[in-house]
C-alpha cells in the first residue's frame, strides 16, 4: 500500500508536482501578475525601514555563498534563503502587502523566495517566466487551500480575523514550500516530505502585531518554507500524512481546535485555482487592511463637515463614535509606535479627519504625537455592532460625528477602492509601485521591472527580474 497515494498530502503534493503553465488561465496569469509588481514595489519601499536595516544587518554576517539579490540594495548579496528573509521582512515591515480572503498576506511569504532560488541555481536549469508564474501560483494556492478549511469551519463563515497564529506565519509557511518545491522540480514524494518539514517550522503568535518582530512572520515563512524545499530535495523525511486529520497524531491540525482536510483536485480534474474564484486586496496606504473601512469612512463624513462648517474644525466635535468589528489586536485608542499605529481604527480614522489622506508620513513619530491628533484621539467611542463582523469579505466601516450643537454627520465604507469588489486600476497599481520603488531605484530601473512583470510569461531566464532589483 502506497500511503502517499491515498491521503490528503498526497492530494497536495500531486498536484506540486502535476501542475503545469497551460493550467494558468488568462484571469490567473493577470492577477498574479498584480501581485508580483505590487510586492516588489512594497520590498523595495519597505526597504528603507528600520527593522529591514536590523534584519539586513543579521544576514549578512551568515552570507557566505551569496547569489541573491536584496530589494533596495542594488549589487549587494545575500545567501538564497537569508535573502528571501530579508526580503520578506521588507514587504511586510510597513503593512503595504497584499491581503486575500481568508485574512492572510500571501504574496510576501512566496515571492523572496522564488526570486532567491531563480538565481540560485544553474544557468543551464534556470526557470523561464513561466515556470516562475506557476510556481508563484502554486505557492498560492496551497495557501489558500489550507486556510479556506480553517475558515469555513472554525469561524463558520463569519469571523475571520485571526487569534491565535498570525495566519502566514502558518499558511505562507506551506506555500514558500510548495512553490519552491515546484521551481525546483521536486518529486511527489519530495513535495510531501517538503510540506511535513515546513509544517514544523510554521508558526507565531498574535501578541507580536503592531510590533517590529511582525514582519518576521512574513520573512521566516518565506526563508523557512524554502529550507523545507532545499531539505526534501537532498533526502529529508517527513510525515507523508502531516495534512491529513489523524486522530490522536496532531499535524497540521495543532495549529487550529477544528480541523476537516479536503483532498485538493489534481489539475487533470479541471482544477480551478481559488486566485481565479477570489482576487486579492491591495493596499492604498501601508496599515492593518482593517484600516481601509475606517479611512474612507472618515473622509466621507470629513467631507459632510466641511460642507457643514466651511472647514474642519475640531472644535464643533463633540464625540467622534467609530462602528467596528471586535478585534482587539487592532483597537489601540492611543498608539505609541508607527506599527502600533498601523494596527489602530482610533488612530486611521482621526489622521484621516485631520489630514484629509492617510499616506507614508502619516506613521512617522511626529505626526503620531501631535497635539491635535490626541486631542481628536480623545473624542473618539468604539461601538460594535453585531451585524459588523471581523470579515475581510463582510465587515464595514462607520465613522459618525455628535456635534456640540446636537447635529450627528455620518460617513460610511463598506467597500473600500482595493478591496476585491472595488480592485485598483492598473493606473492605480502602477502609480503605487512608481512610487514605492523610486525611493530606492531610479527611473529607468522601476521602468523595465514594469516591463518584466508584463512580459513574466515571455522571459527565457527567470532570474533576470531578481536582478533587476
Amino acid at each position: 500500500m502506497n500511503i502517499l497515494w491515498e491521503t490528503v498530502t498526497s492530494s497536495f503534493a500531486s498536484f506540486i508536482h502535476a501542475v503545469r503553465p497551460e493550467h494558468l488561465t488568462k484571469t490567473v496569469r493577470y492577477r498574479s501578475k498584480r501581485m508580483i509588481l505590487d510586492s516588489i514595489g512594497v520590498g523595495l519601499m519597505g526597504s528603507t525601514t528600520p527593522v529591514f536595516d536590523i534584519a539586513l544587518q543579521y544576514c549578512r554576517l551568515y552570507s557566505s555563498v551569496a547569489v541573491s539579490s536584496v530589494y533596495g540594495r542594488p549589487g549587494m548579496k545575500l545567501s538564497p534563503t537569508l535573502a528571501a528573509f530579508t526580503n520578506g521582512v521588507a514587504t511586510h515591515s510597513m503593512d503595504f502587502d497584499d491581503t486575500w480572503h481568508p485574512a492572510t498576506h500571501p504574496s510576501g511569504a512566496v515571492l523572496p523566495a522564488l526570486l532567491a532560488a531563480s538565481q540560485m541555481l544553474p544557468p543551464s536549469t534556470k526557470p523561464n517566466g513561466l515556470d516562475f508564474l506557476l510556481a508563484f501560483n502554486v505557492g498560492l494556492e496551497v495557501q489558500g487551500r489550507d486556510f479556506h478549511w480553517l475558515t469555513w469551519l472554525f469561524h463558520a463563515h463569519t469571523c475571520t480575523f485571526p487569534l491565535r497564529f498570525h495566519p502566514p506565519s502558518v499558511v505562507g509557511t506551506m506555500g514558500s514550500a510548495a512553490a519552491t518545491a515546484k521551481l525546483l522540480s521536486l518529486s511527489m514524494t519530495q513535495c510531501a516530505h517538503a510540506l511535513g518539514i515546513a509544517a514544523s517550522l510554521a508558526g507565531a503568535p498574535m501578541a507580536n502585531a503592531a510590533t517590529q518582530a511582525k514582519p518576521l512572520h512574513i520573512g521566516n515563512a518565506t526563508r523557512l518554507g524554502f529550507e523545507a524545499a532545499l531539505l526534501a530535495a537532498r533526502g529529508m523525511e517527513a510525515n507523508p500524512v502531516i495534512l491529513d486529520d489523524i486522530p490522536g497524531c496532531s499535524g497540521f491540525s495543532a495549529f487550529y481546535s477544528v480541523y476537516q482536510p479536503k483532498p485538493l483536485s489534481t489539475p487533470s480534474d479541471h482544477h480551478e485555482f481559488l486566485l481565479e474564484k477570489q482576487d486579492i486586496a491591495f493596499k492604498r496606504f501601508p496599515a492593518h487592511l482593517g484600516m481601509h473601512w475606517v479611512v474612507d469612512a472618515a473622509l466621507s463624513v470629513r467631507n459632510l463637515f466641511i460642507n457643514y462648517a466651511g472647514s474642519f474644525s475640531p472644535s464643533l466635535i463633540r464625540t467622534i463614535v467609530l462602528k467596528i468589528p471586535v478585534s482587539k489586536y487592532i483597537n489601540r485608542p492611543f498608539p505609541s509606535s508607527e506599527h502600533q499605529a498601523r494596527h489602530s481604527f482610533q488612530f486611521n480614522a482621526c489622521t484621516a479627519l485631520l489630514d484629509g489622506e492617510v499616506g507614508l508620513s502619516s506613521f512617522t513619530e511626529s505626526s503620531i504625537h501631535r497635539q491635535e491628533l490626541r486631542e481628536l484621539l480623545d473624542k473618539v467611542v468604539v461601538e460594535h455592532p453585531e451585524d459588523n463582523v471581523a470579515n475581510f469579505d463582510k465587515m464595514y466601516g462607520e465613522v459618525a460625528l455628535l456635534l456640540h450643537s446636537g447635529d450627528v454627520l455620518t460617513g460610511k465604507c463598506d467597500t473600500f477602492y482595493g478591496h476585491w469588489r472595488k480592485p485598483l486600476s492598473r493606473e492605480s497599481l502602477l502609480k503605487k509601485f512608481r512610487s514605492n520603488a523610486s525611493h530606492v531605484l531610479p527611473e529607468e530601473k522601476v521602468e523595465t521591472i514594469i516591463t518584466m512583470v508584463d512580459n513574466l510569461e515571455n522571459m527565457s531566464d527567470s532570474s533576470q527580474l531578481a536582478c533587476s532589483l
